[in-house]
Protein backbone atom coordinates (compact mmCIF):
# COMPACT_ATOMS: atom_id res chain seq x y z
CA UNK A 1 0.00 0.00 0.00
CA UNK A 2 2.79 2.55 0.72
CA UNK A 3 3.99 2.15 -2.67
CA UNK A 4 0.63 2.75 -4.21
CA UNK A 5 0.15 5.85 -1.65
CA UNK A 6 3.78 7.44 -2.78
CA UNK A 7 3.57 6.24 -6.47
CA UNK A 8 0.11 7.97 -6.76
CA UNK A 9 1.06 11.42 -4.92
CA UNK A 10 3.83 11.59 -6.99
CA UNK A 11 2.02 11.52 -10.03
CA UNK A 12 -0.42 13.95 -8.99
CA UNK A 13 2.68 16.12 -8.06
CA UNK A 14 4.03 15.59 -11.46
CA UNK A 15 0.50 16.26 -13.16
CA UNK A 16 0.11 19.71 -11.09
CA UNK A 17 3.54 20.75 -12.97
CA UNK A 18 1.79 20.42 -16.59
CA UNK A 19 -0.71 22.87 -18.09
CA UNK A 20 -2.02 20.61 -21.03
CA UNK A 21 -4.02 18.54 -18.39
CA UNK A 22 -8.03 18.53 -18.25
CA UNK A 23 -8.49 19.37 -14.82
CA UNK A 24 -12.17 18.48 -14.75
CA UNK A 25 -11.55 14.49 -15.51
CA UNK A 26 -8.26 15.03 -13.06
CA UNK A 27 -10.26 16.19 -10.16
CA UNK A 28 -13.06 13.42 -10.39
CA UNK A 29 -10.25 10.95 -10.68
CA UNK A 30 -8.56 12.29 -7.65
CA UNK A 31 -11.56 12.50 -5.38
CA UNK A 32 -12.26 8.95 -6.36
CA UNK A 33 -8.82 8.29 -5.26
CA UNK A 34 -9.14 10.27 -2.39
CA UNK A 35 -12.47 8.22 -1.47
CA UNK A 36 -10.24 4.88 -1.56
CA UNK A 37 -7.52 5.91 0.67
CA UNK A 38 -9.71 7.76 3.14
CA UNK A 39 -11.70 4.32 3.50
CA UNK A 40 -8.46 2.73 3.93
CA UNK A 41 -7.68 5.16 6.41
CA UNK A 42 -10.80 4.33 8.13
CA UNK A 43 -10.50 0.46 8.45
CA UNK A 44 -6.84 0.56 9.40
CA UNK A 45 -7.94 3.18 12.38
CA UNK A 46 -10.46 0.79 13.86
CA UNK A 47 -8.24 -2.05 13.25
CA UNK A 48 -5.20 0.26 15.32
CA UNK A 49 -7.82 1.16 18.00
CA UNK A 50 -8.69 -2.37 18.76
CA UNK A 51 -4.82 -3.40 18.58
CA UNK A 52 -4.17 -0.72 21.51
CA UNK A 53 -6.78 -1.65 23.83
CA UNK A 54 -6.42 -5.63 23.14
CA UNK A 55 -2.47 -4.10 24.36
CA UNK A 56 -3.85 -1.91 27.29
CA UNK A 57 -5.96 -5.02 28.56
CA UNK A 58 -3.17 -7.04 28.54
CA UNK A 59 -0.84 -4.70 30.21
CA UNK A 60 -3.45 -4.52 33.08
CA UNK A 61 -4.55 -8.34 33.18
CA UNK A 62 -0.16 -9.02 33.45
CA UNK A 63 -0.31 -6.07 36.41
CA UNK A 64 -3.53 -7.57 38.19
CA UNK A 65 -2.92 -11.25 38.09
CA UNK A 66 1.20 -11.19 38.19
CA UNK A 67 0.79 -14.40 35.33
CA UNK A 68 3.97 -14.24 33.25
CA UNK A 69 2.36 -15.94 30.95
CA UNK A 70 0.60 -13.08 29.80
CA UNK A 71 4.40 -11.19 28.66
CA UNK A 72 4.08 -12.88 25.18
CA UNK A 73 0.60 -11.72 24.43
CA UNK A 74 1.87 -8.59 25.17
CA UNK A 75 5.19 -8.61 23.11
CA UNK A 76 2.79 -9.81 20.12
CA UNK A 77 0.42 -7.18 20.07
CA UNK A 78 2.96 -4.26 21.08
CA UNK A 79 5.05 -6.25 17.23
CA UNK A 80 1.46 -5.55 15.62
CA UNK A 81 0.71 -2.15 17.67
CA UNK A 82 3.48 -0.48 16.32
CA UNK A 83 3.57 -1.58 12.20
CA UNK A 84 0.10 -0.43 12.47
CA UNK A 85 0.94 2.81 14.34
CA UNK A 86 3.83 3.88 11.77
CA UNK A 87 1.06 2.64 8.44
CA UNK A 88 -1.84 4.59 10.01
CA UNK A 89 0.26 7.66 10.24
CA UNK A 90 1.21 7.50 6.48
CA UNK A 91 -2.58 7.11 5.46
CA UNK A 92 -3.19 9.65 7.41
CA UNK A 93 -0.86 12.23 6.26
CA UNK A 94 -1.11 11.08 2.72
CA UNK A 95 -4.93 12.00 2.47
CA UNK A 96 -3.99 15.39 3.80
CA UNK A 97 -1.84 15.83 1.52
CA UNK A 98 -4.35 14.66 -1.47
CA UNK A 99 -6.55 17.05 0.36
CA UNK A 100 -3.81 20.17 -0.39
CA UNK A 101 -3.04 18.63 -3.69
CA UNK A 102 -7.44 18.61 -4.94
CA UNK A 103 -6.99 22.40 -3.63
CA UNK A 104 -4.33 22.93 -5.96
CA UNK A 105 -5.88 21.02 -8.91
CA UNK A 106 -9.22 23.49 -8.23
CA UNK A 107 -7.49 26.50 -8.73
CA UNK A 108 -5.72 25.44 -11.95
CA UNK A 109 -8.97 24.48 -13.30
CA UNK A 110 -10.21 28.34 -12.42
CA UNK A 111 -13.66 27.09 -10.57
CA UNK A 112 -11.97 28.06 -6.72
CA UNK A 113 -14.90 28.48 -4.04
CA UNK A 114 -14.41 31.49 -2.07
CA UNK A 115 -15.72 32.72 1.24
CA UNK A 116 -18.05 35.31 1.49
CA UNK A 117 -17.32 38.05 3.59
CA UNK A 118 -19.24 37.65 6.44
CA UNK A 119 -21.98 39.91 7.94
CA UNK A 120 -21.25 39.10 11.24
Amino acid sequence: MKKRIVAYLDYIDELLKRDDVDWDDALKKHLDQIAFFSHERLVHLIVFVLVAICTVMSILALVISNEIVIIPLIVMLFVLLVPYCMHYYLLENSVQRMYDQYDEMVRKSGEYFKSPVSKY
